[in-house]
Parts: structure tokens; sequence; C-alpha cells
């Protein structure tokens, strides 16, 4: 299933077993940055055309991002060129971390975010899809740092490296060790034999999406650059909003059924798209992963919508467009709001839960821990009652009429463990630095999965700005890791891992 990620660079067994190629780090750090310095010149423009003299922040920071970029091309002169898998999480782990530090430079040096661990926090949040934030009063923000804030969405959406791969060929940089080490998903459906030619098609979907939801939700009455900001967050199921209330701002039934549906879109595997656009339809119906991620939305919307017809006397029309919002918000790993749940009946609040463990589909913008591997779980945990009946019988896991391979089944069964664990070990964490029981495992389980909303005090209708400094470095380090899929960070934090061999 994976062969067609086998690398295309050179790797020899002995360099694969050697140190780490630093001068090839370097030298795609240094590019990725000088990237970073050219985005942030799109915001400048922003703030040139609305006038605003926050322009002068976003010339500062491509500086400072060109100039350590060109340091570091510099320190990774005469390269050679091999990129080798330990190379490639190397190059992925820094490069969100260093996007996430230079990122944060506009809203620190402004003013906008004055302090270090907020700003790092929000531009985190913003290139891991997150979606929480800490201000409080986001409408005082200029359109420039708007724009930048809900750009690191959608930059961060398909991921900063698998971006660079359309890229990172011109520089005469081997790109597949990259994205696989950046992809780390169950599965990757192989839609082109070649890396970077199945990155422009997957980025054209996801293009198309945007301005498709774009130039609906003007339609239904926001403005240009709202739109645009919001189509951002949708599309890569992030959830900054340009106003504190968030979607709930407009009270537009359209504007939240059109957000509900595109980020139910964006969840769902891109691969399935460009299939689509091939003529094969058939095959978006016929896939597993999406049968569960659109039954799973429907039961959980309608049980919801039932409870707040009897329990809190809404409207049935009403009652089912809340509910699939904030289910579709939670579900997808979005941050979006139109209604406080925590006024919702108890009950619900589990469901909810639920939705930000449970996540999106491989193959998109979304996160959680993937409704693909909870299908192989529950297929595998329903063999093993089969097979207490009949103990001789071969009894496969099939996805999509396919076998799937024990070692296939072995990894999904780790990460399930270990995203637990983190889970409890952020748990643990949280309530050892004050924050309650709900409050402190809602954040974990938001945080990890990348969903953006909590409960408790750190609800719909609340920052995450009471949360200690301590606990937003380690929502950062949370983001991050969930972002990432757990092992390509926490791979690096073996001994192992740096050993010459």
């Amino acid at each position: 299933m994976e062969d067609f990620l086998l690398t295309t660079v050179q790797i020899s067994g002995e360099r694969e077993n050697s140190l780490l190629n630093r001068k090839m780090i370097f030298r795609i750090l240094g590019i990725l940055l000088t990237m970073e310095a050219m985005l942030f010149l799109v915001c400048m423009g922003v703030s040139l055309y609305y006038q605003e003299a926050d322009y002068i922040y976003f010339v500062y920071s491509a500086l400072l991002n060109a100039g350590v970029g060109g340091l570091l091309i510099l320190g990774g002169r005469n390269a050679k060129n091999i990129v080798t898998r330990r190379d490639g999480y190397c190059v992925v782990a820094f490069t969100w971390l260093l996007f996430t530090a230079f990122g944060m430079l506009p809203f620190y040096i402004s003013g906008s975010i004055p302090s270090v661990v907020d700003a790092f926090f929000e531009t985190m949040s913003g290139f891991t899809t997150t979606g929480a934030t800490v201000l409080d009063n986001i409408e005082s923000l200029s359109h420039g740092m708007l724009f930048w804030r809900s750009f690191t969405h959608w930059i961060g959406g398909l991921g900063i490296v698998f971006f660079t791969i359309v890229v990172l060929p011109i520089f005469g940089v081997g790109n597949q060790v990259l994205f696989k080490a950046e992809a780390t998903g169950v599965t990757h459906d192989k839609i082109h034999p070649k890396i970077s030619v199945m990155a422009k098609w997957l980025w054209t979907v996801y293009s198309i999406l945007t301005i498709v939801e774009t130039v609906l939700l003007v339609i239904g009455g926001m403005g240009w650059f709202d739109a645009v900001c919001h189509a951002f967050g949708t599309t890569a199921t992030g959830g900054f909003s340009t106003k504190q209330a968030s979607v709930a701002y407009w009270n537009s039934p359209f504007i939240e059924y059109i957000i509900a549906i595109f980020m139910i879109l964006s969840a769902m595997n891109f691969s399935l798209y460009f299939m689509c656009m091939k003529g094969r339809f058939g095959q978006l119906f016929r896939d597993d992963e999406t049968k569960w991620f659109l039954g799973s939305i429907l039961i959980v919307t309608l049980l919801i919508a039932v409870s707040l017809v009897l329990q809190n006397g809404y409207g049935v029309e009403e009652a089912f467009r809340k509910s699939l919002f904030q289910v579709a918000t939670l579900h997808t790993s979005s941050g979006f709001g139109t209604d406080d749940y925590m006024k919702w009946a108890p009950f619900t609040w589990v469901l909810l839960m639920y939705c930000m463990f449970a996540g999106g589909c491989t193959g998109s913008t979304s996160g959680g821990a993937k409704i693909m591997r909870l299908l192989i779980v529950a297929r595998n945990i329903k063999n093993e009652f089969r097979r207490m009946m009949h103990p001789r019988a071969v009894l496969p896991i099939k996805v999509n009429r396919m076998a799937v391979s024990q070692s296939t089944i072995s990894m999904v069964s780790t990460f399930i463990l270990l995203y637990l664990a983190c889970i409890f070990v952020g748990w643990l964490v949280y309530m050892f630095i004050g924050l309650g029981t709900m409050e402190a495992l809602s954040i974990t389980v938001s945080s990890i999965g990348n969903a953006g909303l909590a409960m408790g005090a750190f609800g719909p209708a609340y920052s995450w700005n009471a949360l200690p400094d301590a606990g937003k470095w380690l929502s950062s380090f949370l983001m991050l890791i969930g972002r990432l899929e757990l092992f390509g960070i926490l791979l690096m934090f073996s001994p192992s891992f740096w050993e010459k061999r």
C-alpha cells in the first residue's frame, strides 16, 4: 500500500545509519523560512490595502525570516543531495517549530499579542489548525493581523512540508522522504505515482473548496474579507474567526449551513475528490471510512437535536442546525461556534467529547484519532469475538473490500494506545497545575485532537486566556504532536534516534 512512498533520492544502507545530513537539513529549513517571508509580504499587501500602519511589522518579520533563512541556506552549501528518513523527521519537526517561532513575530512585535507564550500559542494553534485562541477582543486586531491569523490555518491545513513538495524539486531536493515524515496517517491513497504531482492535485482540490466556499459566504451576507478568512479556517478545519462571537456573530442559518457542510467536506479524504474529478464518483460512495464518518455525524446530530427540542425548548429546524454545526465543528476538529453547548444537557457533552476524540478521515485536514483507525479497531474487536466461537477460522479485517495487513492492525492498535496514554498524562498534568477534572480532560483531548474547543470555563463562550502559562506551553506541544500524528515528534525523544549506528 505504501510502496509508492519509497524515496527517489539516493539512500544507501550505510548513509541511513550514519549521522544526520545537517547541511541538507539547514538548506531545506532555510528555503522554508524564505518562503514564510514571502507569505508575510502577502499580509503586508492586505494591511496596505486597508491603509493600516501594521504593514511595517510584516516587513520586519519578513526581513528577519529572510535573514535567518539565508544564513541557513549558506550553512547548507555543498550539501549532499541525500535525505534519509531520520533527516525527514528532523526537517518536519523543526519546520513546524520554526514556522511557529517566526510566525508569531507580527503578533508580538506589533503588540497585538504582547506575551511570548500567548503569541506562540496562537500561532501554533493556527498552523496546527487547532483554532483555540487566547484573544478576548479579536475585533481589535487589524485586517493584516486577522488575515495572517487565518492564513496560518490555510498554510498548515495540508501541511507546511506537503506544500513545499511542489517547490523543493526546483532546488534539487528529494521530496518523498519529507512526505513520508509529515503524512504519517494510516493510509495514503495512490492517486499518482509522483508525489509532487499528487501534491499539486490535492492543492488544487484544496483551493477549489476554498474559493467555492468564499463565494457562497459572500452570497450569504459576509464581506469578502470575512468570507476569505472563514473559508481559510473551514477548508483547513481550523476555526479562527474574525469575530469574538465566531460564526454566531452573523446569526444567519444560511452561513451556518454553508460552513457546516464545508467543514464536513474538508474532513473527508481529499484523494476521493481527485477520483471524482477523474469521473470515478462511485469511489466516494463506496468508501468505508466516509460512510462511517457521515453516519457518525448523522447519529450524534440527531441525538443532540432531539435533546435540544425536548430539554432546551429549541424549534426543530434550529435544534438540527445548532446540533449539526457543533457536531461538525468538533467531529472535523474545527473550532467555530454558533451556540454555547455548556448550556445543553450534560449527556450531550459526552457525545461532543467523542467527536473531539474521533476526528475526521485520513487524507484530510482534520485532526483526532481518525475514523479509519476506529473502524479498524472496531472490526478487529468484532473478529476477536467471532474467533472465540470459531478458533480455527481465518477472519481477515477488510476495509473497502481489501484485507488489512497485520502490520497495519498492529500500528493502529499501538497508535490508539499511545494516543490514550498521551491524553491520560496531559489530563494529570493539567489537574496538577490547577484545572478541574472536566476542563483538564477536555483541553487535553481538544489540544491533541486539534479541535479548538473544550468544556467548562474553556467552552465556546470563552477563550483559553485563563489557562496558566505552563498549560499553554503544554497545549502547544500537544497540538504539535497531534498534528504530526504522535510518532513523528515523539520519535525524536528516543536516544537511539540521535545515535550513530
